[in-house]
């Protein structure tokens, strides 16, 4: 269940991170909670389970810096093909 604050995490970053991409807030905030989960699932993997301060943190804050990273890609991508169709 702690992977859950990943996605959480993962969202708001998508959020921030797709800022100036042409998809929207939905799809950057999938691709973020894509992210997130997927890094929520790692950290609680590599670092057992039980949530303490320390594993929150990491969670949310992991699960941003990956969602912000994906929908910023996602967007590079897709206006890179957007560019090449036009």
């Amino acid at each position: 269940m702690e992977w859950l604050l990943g996605v959480l995490g993962g969202v708001v970053g998508g959020g921030v991170g797709g800022a100036k991409s042409p998809l929207g807030p939905v799809v950057n905030g999938a691709a973020g909670a894509v992210g997130g989960g997927i890094t929520g699932a790692i950290i609680q993997a590599a670092t057992g389970s039980g949530l303490d301060f320390g594993q929150i943190l990491a969670q949310v804050a992991g699960g941003g810096a990956v969602g912000a990273v994906l929908a910023a890609i996602t967007g590079f991508v897709t206006k890179s093909k957007a560019a090449k169709v036009g």
